[in-house]
């Protein structure tokens, strides 16, 4: 039997579990088992008998000493061979006795399907607390409490409540909540949706979508990874599975709970910036993951993966028998980031040559009203055989000759032809075409009612061979020029100063250990002071307050700009003082910083807000004091941050273009600004510490760069 294996780590060691006893046991009790219709025990001792399991099934019930034509017993202990797996069904106030008893049994998994543990507060959080010691004293895997079940058509077994055994099919479907499976499983039986196995998470109190992603990806009758999820507990894990997994199947996720709501307070610009849900997409997009927007897309790329080869680029071909659907799907293209394909002039000399001399023979190719199946075929065969054509979609409406089932053969003898290339259809009506719809669907093309959902799926397919092209391992070199030491005893200092946010001065020093680099800045407590550090630094000068209250100088008239001599220095410093203690008298001021004032350069941001499920969040944009308001910026995961994913950030922003040189200005130095980018993900990732920081602005010049404004929070 394969073994199907799933991971989990501590410290640095990877263990592997096996989950073969969750989803092909050789035997599995039913603890509630019951004979009285109506009642969830029956329904799953049914489910399981119906299913066809080949294994041994043991009824668990101290009241009954038959069920089903199956022995009954009183206790998983009282059964005399080995249990793989046991379907816990009772009453919440009974399941820890219960799981008692089968860790005796030495029982290897557990399903709890019963409620009521801590999703219905504070005594039923203590009780799946005490689940889960059970299991870890027992050595046994937990999924739930408060699932559904789990089903495995090729084992087969349904171990689950659920009305429907759904059929065989090459999609796993993990879903976090049990009225979407059931639901999902309901409708999928209606249109002839197949699935390897179904999943119902529950509360996850031991085995999450991570070890069941992981055991879909390892297992051969999975061709598709769906997940229906609300929250992920172990973000870094989760990443390290989920990363490993979508390079050998694709794992497509929707995520609910995605406003911005529940997103944090932030005090830097990078923290307002990230809502709440950026983090997941951010990651998703980082480890590979296709994320769907609505259950419809959802499954429309689940039949799309299981059943359409992955092209090997998103040049498309339409063939339409309508010029309107034909622009619709044309502009969908487009939308949707793929490429129109451009026809070899050989293809586009046998259309012309053979076609009507109204049709269009240029993408899309428009083989008219009156088009019959030859034509269809004729078009098909010459557009799936060009060089320059990596996916094709195939448009149909009803007319009066349409001949939907004879083009669909066409459409399907093309299909074998060309085997590397994904057809999609489009057949928009309903009865005339219902019979092509049908055929396509029993062959396993995927088939809709209008071309936006084909494209999407396509599109689809063609982000997942991006992910694909990324080579493994981040490629980078170690970092030069580290001072871990020297951070963490400013760190020190800073706390033992029952502060939380560093001065300029710290954070510039903090920058300075990392190789960032930045305009000098010095801290003065005095108007001489000042003055002399400004005749060492070398005029023109800035002076800004230094107050850890005080995150926007400007707005209390902390800042003085283009001091070029001792004098305006010390009268400047004066002001600081008298302005701040004005507009906030009772903040701490720790003196006047005196920093070096540098050219002007292209303005920028770079950022780091710490999300709680995936840590620091990496963000570049244009910066400067419209940086809120334009909010051009891309985010990264930190950890894990490549020189190729850097590159990709900087070019997802307007910035980038003023990078390269924009009307005349010279480009600036990108180089030093991808280097500077991961110097910030390096500090943020070695220091956890570390909740917030801000540089902004940047400076960028043609050559180099310079930070001129540095923020730092630690928690």
């Amino acid at each position: 039997m394969l073994r199907q294996l799933s991971t989990r780590h501590i410290g640095e060691v990877r263990i592997v579990i096996d989950l073969t006893s969750m989803s092909r046991p050789q035997s599995v009790a039913v603890v509630g088992a019951s004979p009285k219709p109506g009642k969830i025990g029956h329904t799953i001792l049914g489910n399981v008998i119906s299913s066809g399991y080949k294994g041994k099934i043991f009824p668990i019930n101290p009241k009954e000493k038959e069920i089903a034509g199956y022995k009954t017993y009183t206790a998983v202990s009282e059964v005399p061979e080995p249990v793989d797996l046991a379907v816990i069904a009772v009453p919440a106030a009974r399941v820890l006795d219960v799981v008692r008893d089968c860790g005796q049994a030495g029982v290897k998994s557990l399903v709890v399907i019963t409620a009521g543990f801590k999703e219905v507060g504070a005594q039923g959080l203590e009780m799946e607390k005490q689940l889960v010691e059970s299991c870890r004293k027992y050595g046994m895997r937990l999924l739930g409490p408060n699932v559904v079940g789990i089903i495995d058509t090729h084992t087969p077994i349904n171990a689950s409540f659920s009305a429907t055994f759904p059929q065989q099919g090459e999609i796993a479907f993990l879903s976090q909540s049990g009225a979407m499976l059931v639901a999902i499983l309901d409708w999928s039986a209606s249109i002839g949706i197949g699935f390897s196995k179904v999943v119902s998470l529950g509360n996850k109190a031991d085995l999450s979508e991570i070890e069941f992603i992981e055991d879909a990806a390892a297992d051969p009758h999975t061709k598709v990874i769906l997940c229906y999820i609300e929250d992920i507990v172990d973000g870094p894990r989760f990443l390290d599975v989920a990363s490993r997994a979508s390079r050998k199947k694709p794992v497509i996720v929707i995520k609910s709970g995605t406003s911005q709501a529940g997103a944090k307070a932030a005090s830097s610009h990078t923290g307002a910036l990230a809502g709440s849900d950026l983090a997941y997409d951010v990651a998703f997009r980082q480890c590979g993951i296709l994320r769907a927007r609505t259950m419809t897309e959802l499954f429309d790329l689940a039949v799309a993966f299981a059943k359409a080869p992955v092209p090997k680029g998103n040049r498309v071909a339409i063939v339409t028998n309508s010029g309107g659907p034909g622009i619709i799907a044309t502009d969908n293209v487009e939308a949707k980031g793929l490429q129109m394909a451009s026809f070899d002039k050989a293809t586009i000399e046998e259309l012309r040559a053979n076609l009507p001399a109204e049709a269009n023979i240029y993408n899309p190719v428009d083989v008219l009203g009156d088009a019959k199946a030859d034509r269809y075929k004729f078009a098909l065969q010459k557009v799936c055989a060009d060089p320059n054509v990596d996916s094709v979609v195939v448009l149909m409406c009803p007319v009066g000759v349409t001949e939907p089932i004879e083009t669909t053969e066409a459409l399907l003898e093309m299909r074998q032809s060309f085997p590397e290339k994904p057809i999609f259809a489009a057949y928009m009506g309903g009865e005339t075409l219902a019979g092509g719809a049908a055929m396509l669907a029993k062959a396993g093309v995927p088939c809709f009612t209008f071309p936006e959902p084909a494209i999407a799926s396509i599109s689809g397919l063609v982000r997942y061979n991006e992910v694909l092209d990324v080579p493994k391992g981040n490629g980078n070199q170690d970092l030069a020029n580290i001072d871990r030491k020297g951070v963490k005893a400013i760190f020190y200092d800073v706390i033992k100063d029952n502060r939380l946010v560093l001065l300029g001065s710290e954070a510039t020093e903090i920058a300075k250990c990392y190789g960032i680099p930045a305009a000098p800045v010095v801290l003065a407590t005095s108007p001489d002071e000042a003055a002399a550090e400004a005749d060492k630094m070398g005029y023109p000068v800035v002076l800004k307050v230094a107050s850890p209250k005080i995150l926007h100088k400007t707005d209390v008239g902390g800042v003085h700009i283009g001091l070029n001599t001792a004098e305006e220095v010390r009268h400047a410093f004066v002001e600081i003082m008298e302005n701040v203690h004005g507009y906030m008298p009772q903040a701490v001021i720790y003196g006047v910083e005196v920093q070096k004032m540098m050219p002007k350069g292209t303005e920028l941001i770079i950022g780091m807000t710490r999300d709680i499920q995936f840590g620091p969040l990496i963000a570049f944009g244009l910066g400067g004091i419209y940086v809120n308001l334009i909010k051009d910026v891309s985010f990264r995961l930190a950890r894990g941050l490549t020189a190729r994913e850097i590159e990709h950030m900087l070019r997802e922003t307007k910035a980038y273009t003023l990078l390269r040189g924009y009307r005349g200005e010279k480009p600036r130095d990108i180089e030093a600004l991808a280097d500077t980018i991961r110097r910030v993900a390096e500090l943020v990732n070695d220091f956890p510490e570390i909740s917030e920081m801000d540089i902004n602005p940047v400076f960028a010049y043609e050559n180099g760069l310079s930070a001129l404004d540095i923020k730092i929070t630690i928690s």
